[in-house]
């Protein structure tokens, strides 16, 4: 029902003043894309990057757990999971105080001369971590990084040790063996994480609105604009209704190519 509620808004003319009257009026989709085309690259590509250090992140945690851990295993499990019994909000708002300006994350980055790569390659600007795509990018990362880990580890562990005796039995190296046998066994998990990040990732808005500024913008935060502020229900319906669009083609096209349609 939201749904069609939304598609029917989205074709809608009025103003709130007089009201919305349903005109199959289809040029909002194109003005709205037209308009607001820089959002939805920048959603991407931050939802994309975000995605990517979870993955570097997430699968060495992940592989930890499953075959390391050992009595230790429940622990980490429940400190991968303790980050969701705090509020969204007041995690991206504690990394405001982590990346401000003259603190010791930025400090450590400045002394080791990292924000001068950074701030060649666009992502921070000068000295300064907060209100820079690297910011909201870190957010990103941090808030959904336990959508990759516990989908990585559910894969993993159901992987038979078996297998890695058999295969150091055939004198494969460890490297060998990850890469011939852990690596294609736990790809369900990769797809799965990566689709669990990415896709409420690009639809973020609250780590742009709080670590970033007006030049990171994601389309999250155009919509909620629209919808709260400017109240422009049509461009907002129309500008979601893109947004899921992008996303399904994005997602249809990876398990595609990735060769895992039947994710378990």
């Amino acid at each position: 029902m939201p749904m069609v509620y939304q598609a029917s808004t989205s074709v809608q003319t009025g103003s709130l003043e007089e009201g919305y009257q349903v005109t199959w009026h289809f040029a909002t989709y194109w003005d709205a894309l037209s308009e607001y085309w820089p959002q939805f690259v920048r959603s991407v590509l931050y939802a994309g990057s975000a995605t990517v250090l979870c993955l570097l992140l997430g699968y060495p945690l992940a592989y930890l757990i499953a075959f390391r851990a050992g009595r230790w295993r429940t622990l980490v499990l429940i400190l991968v999971i303790a980050p969701f019994f705090t509020s969204f909000l007041i995690r991206t708002l504690a990394w405001k105080t982590i990346l401000a300006d003259g603190g010791p994350v930025v400090g450590a980055l400045n002394t080791l001369h990292v924000l001068d790569v950074t701030s060649w390659l666009g992502m921070t600007a000068g000295d300064r971590v907060l209100a820079t795509p690297l910011a909201v990018v870190c957010g990103l990362t941090y808030n959904f990084l336990p959508f990759m880990i516990l989908p990585l580890y559910t894969s993993l562990e159901r992987i038979d040790g078996r297998l890695h005796e058999a295969a150091g039995d055939l004198y494969a190296t460890p490297f060998t063996t990850f890469r011939k046998v852990t690596l294609p066994l736990s790809m369900p998990g990769v797809v799965s994480g990566t689709l669990l990040t990415f896709i409420p990732a690009s639809g973020d808005y609250i780590n742009a609105d709080l670590l970033g500024s007006t030049d990171t913008r994601m389309i999250g935060n155009v919509i909620q604009t629209q919808f709260l502020r400017i109240l422009d229900y049509p461009t907002a319906a129309a500008l979601s209704f893109l947004l899921m669009a992008a996303i399904l083609l994005v997602v249809t096209l990876y398990i595609r190519k990735s060769g895992t349609e039947d994710l378990v």
